[in-house]
């Protein structure tokens, strides 16, 4: 069977988004199809309905408003999707122009994913909303971790796997990267995305955050002779890079945080201790909602820093 221009497209763009759902900008809805309509139909409890056929079945198809999508945006994420957000390039006029049957350009402009979540509507206020990136599993290790919306970007040397499972406790990322070939040794409740390997190449990390911070070295950041920071770094920069899909001239510098100048505590003391969350997983009661007496979010945020990591004496 002949496929239409329109579905033709479609069928492009989702090519290149496979483990993605695609929002796909038609006039005042963004439309879903085939595979993805059906289960996000399911995961936003709305209706799934059909247009057209294709290879003889009918498409399956559901759809959102424009004017309210970020509530539904929010409810896939926190359900576990990646969404590619796919906009319109031009009007149906200046398509028009081209021809009668001419089909409107669209591009994808931004895939959204748990740790690059910016939009204030969707973040919790009082709470870092980390992507977080890994290199190396063993001896020589790092963690490096990015709050898009503020900019914040910080890196910190590890040297047991012990080490690495108290950071990602106390950071608790919304979404962690790992090369596709390491296994963590322990059980992690952030959301864990895959790389290939190749992205884990120093040399292009190194260049790729020269380019980035415009520098012709990383000696005024400390990394310059830690190899696995700069992997972790540049894995986390070349991921942000590639779901915001624009320039992202706030993300200036690098952070490398020293483990000498905080106190350290292991996983399952900051568990017990509850700082954040209690045992049974509830926020409340817990130290920081004790102590939060804080009127501004950004102050609420800044708390939780301090009393997740606490400085030395």
């Amino acid at each position: 069977m002949t496929v239409t221009p329109m579905m033709a497209q479609y069928l492009d763009l989702k090519a290149d988004y496979a483990d993605a759902l695609l929002f796909y900008r038609m006039g005042d809805f963004y439309e879903m199809f085939f595979d993805d309509a059906v289960a996000a139909a399911q995961a936003l409890d709305i209706a799934l309905t059909k247009r057209g056929k294709h290879d003889g079945a009918d498409i399956p198809m559901c759809g959102v408003p424009v004017h309210s999508a970020e509530g539904y945006l929010l409810t896939l994420i926190r359900k576990g999707f990646r969404v590619a957000v796919c906009e319109q390039m031009e009007s149906p006029a200046e398509a028009k122009k081209r021809g009668s049957k001419s089909v409107v350009k669209r591009d994808v402009v931004r895939l959204v994913t748990p740790g690059t979540l910016t939009e204030e509507a969707l973040l919790e206020s009082r709470r870092d909303n980390l992507l977080a990136a890994v290199a190396g599993i063993a001896k020589n290790m790092a963690l490096a971790w990015l709050d898009l919306a503020s900019g914040r970007f910080c890196v910190r040397l590890l040297s047991t796997v012990d080490e690495l499972e108290a950071q990602l406790e106390r950071l608790r990322p919304a979404e962690l990267l790992l090369e596709e070939t390491v296994e963590l040794p322990f059980e992690t409740r952030d959301s864990l995305r895959k790389r290939p390997p190749w992205k884990f190449d120093a040399k292009l990390c190194r260049s790729q955050l020269c380019e980035q911070f415009e520098t012709q070295d990383l000696v005024g950041f400390g990394i310059q002779d830690h190899k696995a920071a700069i992997i972790a770094s540049g894995v986390l920069l070349d991921y942000v890079q590639e779901t915001q899909r624009s320039a992202l001239p706030h993300l200036r510098s690098i952070q490398l945080e020293q483990a000498e100048e905080f106190l350290y505590l292991d996983a399952i003391s900051r568990r017990n201790l509850e700082i954040e969350s209690s045992l049974g997983g509830e926020r409340e009661p817990t130290l920081v909602g004790i102590m939060d007496t804080t009127v501004t979010a950004m102050g609420g945020r800044l708390l939780r820093r301090w009393i997740g990591n606490p400085v030395r004496n």
